[in-house]
């Protein structure tokens, strides 16, 4: 792990302008060689995030088909993957005519100190490969942060050329915890219209009558969630709302937009085809 500059953030939005920095506090962004199972990341991350942001990623006007997606990196609540689960997805979308915005969200406060973050992240991922996520990690902060990410592209739409009935997310992780509580917890016409949920927690849910669409993906030897099996999932089909499940045999946890010599490689690609089979990814008709 190491201390590194805040990159150019110039054509970052800030979710809440208005909203004060709290005194004496700031990100801190480090280059980071992370080993998860049999993934090794070399990324780049950020923690202890004061001002949330979006940053967008807009496709060539001839390949754009008006669908947006946001993208939320995971990393336990206490850091953002912001390369391999952020960037590297967006710009994979935005090739693919999707507009893409990486989330930059609130997440736990970590200790200051290289040393002391790196105990606690571990602890955290150790609890979690034990059973279920312990009932203490999660964020309210980043769920609030989604909905507003979405509200600011919806209320944008004209200006990145989006159609805002077709504003969704994908998250990894944390990232799809996110996700899937902005799908449950959002008020009528704020949570995301289809969810990417990826190598999220398995376990079941309450899901309401109109959930929104969910493409599911895990790999079958994920060391934090395999074990639980697949009762989101089944919990979304007794529910009559879509849903898509692809379960990789080899892939581990933290495997972002594939892992190579893994068929985790699909991962995108079935996304964007799950979102054209849904009528995503229509091009908006001309005015």
């Amino acid at each position: 792990m190491e201390p590194v500059a805040a990159p150019d953030q110039k054509d970052a939005i800030v979710l809440y302008p208005d909203m004060p920095t709290p005194r004496g506090k700031s990100e801190q962004w480090s280059h980071m060689r992370v080993t998860i199972g049999a993934n090794r990341n070399d990324n780049l991350a950020v923690r202890n995030v004061v001002r949330p942001t979006i940053t967008p990623y807009l496709p060539d006007p001839a390949k754009a088909t008006g669908a947006a997606v946001i993208v939320a990196p995971g990393g336990a609540f206490v850091s953002l993957s912001m390369e391999s689960e952020g960037s590297d997805v967006a710009r994979w979308l935005a090739d693919h005519g999707v507009t893409a915005f990486v989330l930059k969200y609130r997440l736990n406060e970590t200790p200051r100190d290289d040393g002391g973050f790196l105990k606690m992240m571990g602890e955290r991922f150790a609890d979690a490969a034990k059973g279920d996520p312990a009932e203490e990690v999660k964020e309210p902060r980043a769920t609030q942060d989604a909905l507003k990410a979405l509200d600011i592209v919806r209320a944008r739409a004209g200006a990145f050329h989006v159609d805002p009935a077709r504003v969704g997310m994908i998250g990894f992780s944390a990232g799809a915890m996110t996700a899937l509580n902005a799908a449950l917890e959002g008020p009528d016409g704020q949570r995301p219209a289809f969810i990417g949920y990826v190598y999220g927690p398995m376990a079941s849910v309450a899901v309401p009558a109109d959930a929104p669409p969910m493409f599911a993906a895990i790999a079958m030897d994920d060391g934090l969630f395999a074990k639980q099996g697949f009762g989101i999932v089944e919990a979304w089909r007794q529910m009559g709302r879509p849903v898509e499940l692809h379960a990789y045999e080899r892939g581990d946890h933290g495997f972002g937009a594939g892992r190579p010599g893994t068929t985790t490689t699909g991962v995108l690609p079935q996304f964007l085809a799950w979102m054209d089979m849904h009528g995503l990814l229509a091009a908006p008709t001309a005015q």
